[in-house]
């Protein structure tokens, strides 16, 4: 038996489980293969889990953990190395099952350019990302290799534009509005990102990476102002497959 697993602080919103639990049934690998969530508070845990759990191979990590686990790892890819942020990590054991070398990949980054790049029309030459997490540190990665400028949005007033600094032109020069933050994810679906709707247009992009709820706070508020919505499932799953190719290469 292999093991596989999605590592963060709080999991029940994830599909991770389904997903590969899924793929192992519809691939016959049910028996072979088995994936978890492992839920911690904190990355204290880390080394102890990946070592006490011998036939454990593969880790996806989510929310806190992306930028945090980097120096826990002998090594990172070089998207993971220019985003500061890992979400896929591959162990590697010896024999007996005992940790001998894990490398922290990126494949946000793939899933996001997979998921967006279809959506994209003629008029949207700029990107609003809010939040400046490890997912958003992945989408910058993205837009610069697509050559779409953007703006980031925080909370905070200091490199980045601030919520309360975000204005009309900027809605028109920015019209893809990509959301990184946790903000209306399932149980708390009724958040959303703090921005001026009521700038919206019809010419807005607005794509969301929460992916449950399916339909999110932030998407409703897009609809109800003319806008184009996406959701972050076609992003996981993309991402997804692109880490099962990491962890049997």
């Amino acid at each position: 038996m292999k093991l596989f697993g999605l590592l963060g602080n709080k999991l029940s919103h994830s599909f991770s489980v389904n997903y590969f639990s899924e793929k192992f049934k519809r691939e016959g690998l049910t028996g072979l293969l088995e994936y978890r969530n492992f839920e911690i508070p904190d990355l204290d845990q880390f080394i102890s889990l990946v070592e006490t759990e011998k036939q454990l191979f593969g880790l996806n990590v989510t929310i806190p953990f992306k930028e945090k686990i980097i120096p826990f790892l002998n090594n990172v890819d070089e998207i993971a190395a220019e985003t500061g942020a890992v979400n896929t990590i591959k162990i590697q054991r010896n024999s007996s099952g005992n940790l001998l070398f894990m490398e922290g990949f990126n494949t946000d980054a793939v899933g996001f350019q997979s998921a967006i790049s279809p959506l994209l029309q003629s008029n949207h030459k700029g990107a609003l990302i809010l939040g400046n997490g490890g997912a958003s540190k992945a989408v910058q990665f993205c837009l610069n290799k697509m050559g779409i400028p953007y703006k980031t949005v925080t909370r905070k007033q200091d490199r980045n534009l601030s919520f309360d600094e975000l204005a009309k032109d900027h809605f028109a020069e920015y019209p893809v509005i990509i959301n990184t933050t946790p903000l209306g994810t399932y149980p708390e679906i009724e958040n959303f990102p703090p921005i001026p709707y009521n700038f919206l247009t019809p010419e807005n992009l607005l794509f969301d990476l929460v992916y449950n709820p399916e339909m999110t706070g932030f998407m409703k508020q897009g609809l109800a102002h003319g806008a184009k919505v996406e959701n972050g499932l076609k992003m996981l799953h993309a991402q997804a497959e692109a880490s099962w190719a990491i962890w049997n290469s």
